[in-house]
């Protein structure tokens, strides 16, 4: 009664060992797809987001410059139009509504907005009184700068070129076109204060020039650290031309501010330069932002490529182990009939062919198929002696 068991248990062995190894194929494999799965995920939502902070630089491109320009204005006492200045805080505020709750920049350009609407109100009387407002409206504004790369993750883009653009396009130009207008702006006014201001106002304008003229240089040496290593051919020739011109403009400003021998600089020729150096900024920073934005597109859509032969690859082993757990089940079932084959031919073997005893004839008919009672036989029921007995007659 218990020989069966074993042949049981070697029967559910047989069934459930190719399932194991299709199974410790399989969990290998799937963690293996989940991690990859997941940093590509991280990379992709990561440039993504870095999109979205191109999209509001561009946006708070346009204000930089008008308000710079307003500043000036006010600064001179004359009357500015605001049109460029209200249209460029119109569309910045579109988009902040749309994306500034994922960029989490939606309090600051709340309180930059504010500042502004009080700027529109501020008669242009008072220079010196618009120049410490502007000032103070322009570092809210390179701080919403700051925001916007630091939420978007452009401050922590893998990538050299991608990295040095960014840098070049949402902090360097930005704070060299802020500190330009300031530099122009100061040396105006020096010419209205007191002599005894004239140390102080030296001082200021020394700190300015530097403030100017050191983003300004940095902004070169990103752009061109990106172009050396960028692997785009396009990069160089789209950035370099408005580059060379921008610096061209800058070097103008740093000439035209320098320190005279009077000690009195005159604000014409540094007004003058600050123009040119503004409209140059104007022209190359929407380049960078541009070029940066394809690179980030061309690195989502690989990632995309790269998803899609994970889902591919992933599948086609899955297809394969699959097959693989056919060929192994069925050969568990060969295997099976082959042994059921081999145990049926050895009992065939072993076993009579026929009765062990001659059928009883029957009374008066044909011979019965029931087998002789052990009365008949007189052997105890031995059908070997019944065969016995006519012999030993005969004999």
């Amino acid at each position: 009664m218990t020989v069966p068991a074993p042949r049981a248990r070697r029967r559910s062995a047989g069934r459930v060992l190719p399932l194991l190894l299709v199974v410790a194929l399989l969990a290998p494999m799937s963690v293996l797809f989940q991690q990859t799965w997941r940093l590509t995920d991280d990379d992709r939502s990561l440039a993504v987001r870095e999109r979205l902070g191109i999209e509001y630089l561009q946006a708070l491109g346009p204000v930089t410059a008008a308000l710079v320009d307003a500043q000036s204005a006010a600064v001179a006492g004359r009357p500015a139009s605001g049109a460029a200045l209200t249209g460029a805080v119109e569309r910045a505020a579109t988009v902040d509504a749309r994306i500034g709750p994922e960029l989490r920049s939606q309090e600051r350009w709340a309180g930059l907005r504010a500042k502004l609407e009080a700027l529109r109100d501020r008669s242009p009387t008072d220079p010196e009184a618009a120049f410490a407002a502007y000032g103070e409206v322009t570092d809210l504004l390179l701080d919403l700068h700051r925001k916007v790369r630091e939420s978007s993750g452009l401050v922590r883009d893998p990538e050299a070129d991608s990295f040095f653009l960014q840098d070049a396009a949402g902090r360097e130009l930005p704070a060299a076109m802020v500190a330009a207008g300031r530099l122009a702006d100061l040396a105006t006014l020096a010419t209205r204060r007191d002599a005894d201001d004239r140390s102080r106002t030296l001082a200021e304008l020394a700190a300015l020039r530097v403030g100017a003229l050191a983003p300004a240089g940095e902004l070169v040496d990103d752009l061109r650290a990106a172009v050396d290593s960028s692997e785009s051919t396009d990069l160089g020739g789209t950035v370099l031309t408005p580059l060379d011109t921008y610096q061209r403009a800058v070097e103008a400003l740093a000439a035209a501010s320098g320190p005279t021998s009077t000690g009195v600089i005159d604000p014409a020729p540094v007004a003058g330069a600050r123009l040119n150096a503004h409209a140059a900024a104007e022209q190359l920073q929407p380049v960078i932002l541009a070029e940066l934005d394809a690179l980030l597109t061309d690195r989502v859509d690989g990632m995309d490529r790269d998803r899609w032969l994970l889902i591919g690859a992933a599948g086609l082993a899955v297809l394969l182990l699959a097959v693989l757990a056919g060929v192994l089940l069925a050969a568990a079932r060969r295997a099976r009939r082959r042994a059921v084959e081999a145990r049926r031919a050895r009992l065939a073997d072993v076993e009579p062919a026929g009765p062990p005893w001659p059928p009883r004839p029957g009374p008066g008919g044909p011979p019965s198929e029931e087998p002789w009672p052990a009365q008949v036989t007189g052997q105890g029921g031995d059908p070997e002696a019944a065969r016995r007995g006519p012999v030993d007659a005969a004999r």
